[in-house]
């Protein structure tokens, strides 16, 4: 069985989305063995300017083989990144034209992949198999000035149901999109396999001995978008902590300006470019408190951030913003201070009454490994899509 999986960003990128595929490849290859092989089409690390990474156009191993496609220079605006992924598309529909496939994976959050993998098992008759990590629509809606939404949403709707009709099986990373989809799409079969952790944050010892006197520090590593709202809570909480508590932020992404601008004048406030795996186990351990937080959004609602997984393993304390399933889910774990998003009295209140220390979440941890994970997923899309 030869399985085309299609992801936009893929290893050695940096984001929750080229972590989820390259361990969902290798859980593929390793299930097909040597009866089958993944042609995974990808791109060139683009997912941010200010961590700028090559690797092989080519890469090849047994049951797996990766293609990375060069992707014109882009930001975070819309129109750039729409013209990257035209870019994307137009090479992976040129490089599958003649070759042949038993079934197609995509695994998506801005919903253009999922889009360009049903074009493509259109045109084969090939089952399709979608991992969906967010439900675009609902993101377009919330932070698109509403005369864009208005022009852009109809489309977006159209292209949604195409995709979603074309699929043979969906996962769902989150079980909070589960209302979404059964009102919109009822009848479809759905899987829901979340986000995990990676195999090298175990066995890491974090703990850090605070010095008499020092300023507690809270680290929020991932992306600078408006879905993370970090703009309109960071500054206050900054603010109003400035004798206790700095603040390291460690990423990129399209309102680290408005988050730079916020916080300026501020001296426990510290932006970091993105880092590398192996650096951010480092800050993860000179850290004492972890940070996430969701903009005020109803899309953000539904979301289960790929980074508390990461934040349990590494076994410290948590100030989390945020509302709905991803609040729900946090009150699963010891050591979590939930507060409403993008409000700041209430997250000054949660983090004076968080401390610092090590915090035992080994059975979380256990259950939520990314290779345990992925082979459930892989099982799944292999009983779903394997040839009768």
């Amino acid at each position: 069985m030869r399985i085309l999986l299609l992801s936009f960003y893929f290893e050695p990128d940096l984001c929750a989305g080229s972590f989820r595929a390259t361990a969902l490849a290798r859980a593929l290859a390793a299930r097909l063995g040597a009866g089958g092989g993944v042609q995974v089409l990808t791109t060139q690390p683009n997912r941010y300017r200010s961590y700028s990474r090559s690797a092989d156009p080519v890469q090849s191993q047994p049951g797996l083989d990766i293609r990375r496609f060069a992707l014109p220079s882009h930001r975070s605006g819309f129109v750039d990144q729409s013209r990257a992924f035209a870019s994307y598309a137009r090479q992976v529909l040129r490089h599958v034209r003649i070759a042949h496939y038993d079934c197609v994976v995509a695994t998506s959050s801005r919903l253009m992949t999922a889009f360009l993998a049903a074009l493509v098992a259109r045109r084969k008759n090939l089952p399709l198999y979608l991992d969906l990590r967010d439900i675009f629509v609902d993101i377009v809606e919330d932070i698109l000035p509403a005369a864009q939404a208005i022009f852009l949403l109809p489309w977006f709707r159209l292209i949604e149901r195409y995709t979603v009709h074309t699929a043979t099986r969906i996962n769902l990373v989150s079980e909070g999109f589960r209302p979404y989809f059964d009102e919109h799409y009822p009848g479809k079969g759905y899987s829901y396999v979340p986000n995990g952790i990676d195999e090298e944050f175990y066995g890491v010892d974090f703990d850090r001995r605070q010095q008499a006197g020092q300023r507690l520090i809270v680290l929020y590593p991932g992306n600078l978008g408006e879905g993370q709202g970090l703009h309109r809570i960071v500054p206050g909480l900054a603010a109003a902590m400035q004798h206790t508590h700095e603040f390291w932020i460690v990423g990129d992404g399209g309102a680290r300006a408005k988050l730079a601008s916020a916080t300026q004048g501020l001296d426990n406030v510290k932006l970091m470019p993105p880092v590398g795996r192996a650096e951010l186990l480092e800050i993860y351990r000179a850290c004492d408190i972890l940070f996430l937080h969701l903009n005020d959004y109803p899309a953000c609602r539904r979301v289960l951030p790929s980074k508390l997984f990461e934040f349990a393993a590494v076994g410290k304390p948590v100030l989390a913003g945020v509302s709905g399933h991803a609040a729900a889910f946090l009150q699963r774990l010891p050591g979590v201070a939930l507060f409403p998003p993008c409000d700041v009295p209430a997250a000054v209140a949660a983090l004076r009454g968080l401390g610092a220390g090590s915090i035992d979440r080994t059975e979380f941890v256990t259950a939520y490994r990314r290779a345990r994970l992925m082979q459930e997923l892989s099982a799944d899309i292999l009983s779903h899509c394997a040839p009768k």
